[in-house]
């Protein structure tokens, strides 16, 4: 397979690897904070249970970002 002049970047960006990174980075936070396993035992109380830790994960990110400026 030829990529994108022949590189790390080009393969990367054939193959999508930086999705995949910020998808396990993503995962990794999720299990950081909230943890490995859900507590629920019935599946809809389980996606809710998810649905509540990404809410909670997201605004913690929201709260922490900060907002900045291009400088020229």
């Amino acid at each position: 397979m030829i990529y994108e002049n022949d590189s790390r970047r080009g393969w990367q960006k054939a193959v999508g690897y930086g999705q995949r990174s910020l998808v396990e980075t993503a995962m990794f936070r999720y299990k950081t904070l909230i943890g490995p396993t859900l507590r629920a035992r019935k599946f809809a109380a389980q996606q809710v249970e998810a649905r509540v830790a990404c809410s909670v994960i997201n605004r913690m990110t929201q709260l922490g970002m900060p907002i900045s400026q291009r400088v020229r």
